[in-house]
């Protein structure tokens, strides 16, 4: 079984920073992209930055230059940076991965339960 758990949500207010982790555990024969997305109040679940085992990163266009995500092969982590946080950035962040189990040998997406970020003064 493989478990990604999220930590480093919380209130904030405008401007201010904040900093997300994932950590990915279980049975893992190798992990290749891994990721956050977001999902605001009646809106659809949006990609926010995603990199690659090798370092190469995708970040969405409405928080470059705010956001850096990162990534620690060796322990399974991956983390975001927001800095200069808005209130629009306010939702519930999912942890992302690639996975291949060491039983199954089949790369699956994998999820974490969320952590909620909220932007408000």
């Amino acid at each position: 079984q493989v478990q990604l758990v999220e930590s480093g949500g919380g209130l904030v207010q405008p401007g201010g920073s904040l900093r997300l982790s994932c950590a990915a555990s279980g049975s893992i024969f190798s992990i290749n992209a891994m990721g956050w997305f977001r999902q605001a109040p009646g809106k659809q679940r949006e990609l926010v930055a995603t990199t690659t085992r090798g370092g190469s990163t995708n970040v969405a266009d409405s928080v470059k230059g705010r956001f850096t995500i990162s990534r620690d092969n060796a322990k399974n982590t991956v983390h975001l940076q927001m800095n200069s946080l808005k209130p629009e950035d306010t939702a519930v962040y999912y942890c992302n991965a690639l996975i291949t189990t060491r039983s199954g040998r089949i790369e699956l997406a994998y999820w974490g339960p969320g952590t909620q970020v909220t932007v408000s003064s």
